[in-house]
């Protein structure tokens, strides 16, 4: 009970620590990217917020759970101080499963609740000023006046040819491209943005399913911490525990895009064709089944492994 104990109280501090710090960052980065646009939207806070939590809600699962399976596994192994009675991993899976509902369910209402409350506009002004220097490609612009005014007068310079001022950018023979952002920041690797973007998909789901209805949410995210929490077999891999930990980020990820590609509309509708009437269950009940399938299989693969080390170490004594 006491490793239980100590299981709970790190998985719950390291779900709320990462969803804060995850959706405070993605908030930023949101409010970064609306005054890079030209010309300048005013936007509303608390729905940058909700979209902000909605990317980092999914994040918080996937990192929390496989920081609480290798947790988990530090603890069975008794890597965590003097520990009697190590955590086997059935009761470890089961509290983390249970805590996963718990937390997920408890942020989508809260989330949920804060929508419904009435937004406020915020003041922000965009970056820069008159002088403002944009760059597009081989192409550049110079704002002379605000960057608010997206109809203002400016300076265009193409490759090979000789300035361009522009009094007022409108009419057939004098307009220009659309203004591109501000360069504040640099552009994120691929492989990052491909990761925010399946948390992003992630979290539009979770939203989609919790607007169907509590029971809808918990099927999917129950489905989905089923499928995680089964390969916690993985931080047992080795006797390094970073190495571990490596290979279940690995495995995460690998289910992260599994479940973009079995959500996309072209999978969806590969799956109805194929499946017809033949599900007596309803359609948004297809990729539950399918992530249960496969956390029913890890299992097995699993109990078969330590059935063979078991019988091992049996002939070995």
């Amino acid at each position: 009970m006491k490793n239980l104990a100590r299981l709970t109280i790190f998985f719950t501090l390291a779900f709320v620590l990462l969803f804060l710090s995850a959706g405070a960052l993605r908030f930023l980065h949101i409010r970064i990217d609306g005054v890079r646009l030209l010309p300048f939207q005013p936007r509303l806070l608390l729905s940058d917020g909700l979209s902000a939590a909605c990317w980092a809600l999914p994040l918080a699962v996937y990192a929390s759970l496989l920081a609480g399976l290798s947790y988990a596994a530090r603890l069975n192994a008794g890597l965590l101080g003097r520990i009697r009675r190590p955590l086997t991993a059935p009761p470890a899976m089961m509290c983390l499963f249970a805590l996963t509902l718990a937390l997920s369910g408890g942020f989508s209402l809260g989330m949920a609740r804060l929508a419904d409350m009435a937004p406020a506009q915020d003041t922000l002004r965009p970056l820069g000023g008159a002088g403002l220097l944009l760059t597009q490609g081989d192409a550049s612009i110079v704002l002379l006046h605000e960057p608010g005014e997206s109809r203002g007068p400016r300076v265009a310079a193409f490759p090979g040819r000789p300035l361009l001022y522009q009094e007022q950018p409108v009419g057939p023979n004098n307009t220009v491209p659309g203004l591109p952002p501000v360069p504040f920041r640099a552009q994120s690797p691929w492989f990052l943005q491909s990761i925010s973007i399946d948390f992003f998909l992630t979290g539009r789901q979770f939203e989609s399913r919790l607007q169907e209805g509590l029971s809808s949410f918990f099927i999917y995210t129950g489905a989905l911490a089923f499928l995680l929490v089964s390969l916690g077999f993985i931080q047992k891999a080795s006797n390094w525990p970073l190495a571990n930990l490596f290979l279940g980020c690995l495995a995460f990820r690998g289910v992260l895009a599994a479940e973009t590609f079995l959500n996309s509309l072209e999978i969806q509708d590969l799956l109805a064709s194929f499946l017809g009437d033949r599900l007596l269950l309803p359609s948004s009940w297809t990729v539950p089944l399918i992530l249960c399938l496969f956390g029913i299989l890890v299992n097995l693969y699993s109990f078969l492994v330590f059935l063979m080390k078991r019988q091992t170490n049996e002939e070995a004594v």
